[in-house]
């Protein structure tokens, strides 16, 4: 099996190579292409008005001056000999849950990589505090995840479907098992920081409050925090088709159809 890598937090993040591992795990024909530097919040953006400035970093390991996107068409379409039979994202640093999968670089590897025809997972470790410092039990995912993918990889998907794996922030022997999640809703949470600079000129940082979660069960939100591995097929056909009859009566037109 040919597994492709990326990631959104870079090509020297801790989670790529922990993605690595896990896909060794798997197979011996492992390719990573990952963006030069950290790409988190740029959800599914292609770069088009600059170039792509790619280096080869390793043996099959390769960083380019773009977005998550950019490496998986580039892994697919310039650099691998064949399509890969995987598309891998992650294991990113924080989870990708609920409404964050609309900015997620992370998810947004997955999306291109089944837009161009191949199975793919994305996968995300939750993050906690400890001492005031913020830790990645990377070990979970880790332990976790050769297994699921083994598992999750005959299972027939949809055209247009991928899956999200999340994996909760505590100690691998404290899993509490595998869930089969619908996409949960948290709070937008994000606060302007309106600062000014040495001449007097305003910018802003975008940054995290505290968010709140709606912990309905079968959420992805509900399973991590019962620390379970939360697995939730994403699928890329955004059509709200139980408002399109409403819409077409609403424009003088028959039922849609």
């Amino acid at each position: 099996m040919r597994i492709l890598l990326t990631n959104d937090d870079g090509i020297h993040a801790e989670g790529l190579a922990v993605l690595e591992r896990i896909a060794r795990a798997l197979s011996d024909d492992v390719w990573i292409v990952a963006p030069e530097t950290d790409q988190s919040g740029l959800a599914h953006s292609l770069t088009l008005s600059d170039p792509l400035r790619l280096r080869q970093v390793g043996d099959k390991h390769f960083a380019l001056r773009g977005t998550p996107t950019d490496c998986v068409i580039m892994g697919i379409r310039e650099i691998l000999p064949e399509k890969p039979d995987l598309v891998l994202s992650g294991v990113n640093d924080g989870a990708n849950m609920a409404d964050d999968v609309t900015y997620s670089g992370t998810i947004a590897g997955a999306i291109e990589g089944t837009i161009q025809g191949v199975r793919s997972f994305a996968l995300s470790q939750a993050v906690r505090r400890e001492n005031g410092a913020r830790y990645a039990p990377w070990e979970v995912a880790e332990t976790y995840a050769p297994d699921l993918i083994r598992k999750l990889s005959d299972v027939e998907l949809p055209d247009g479907t991928f899956l999200n794996l999340n994996f909760p922030s505590c100690e691998p022997k404290d899993v509490q098992g595998v869930e089969v999640t619908s996409q949960g809703k948290l709070d937008f949470g994000l606060t302007i920081d309106a600062r000014e600079d040495g001449r007097g000129r305003p910018y802003y940082w975008l940054r995290f409050g505290d968010r709140k979660g709606h912990f309905r069960d079968g959420t992805d939100i509900r399973a991590l925090k019962e620390n379970k591995i939360s697995v939730t097929p994403l699928k890329l056909d955004l059509t709200d088709y139980s408002v399109q009859d409403r819409v077409a009566k609403a424009l003088g037109f028959g039922a849609a159809d």
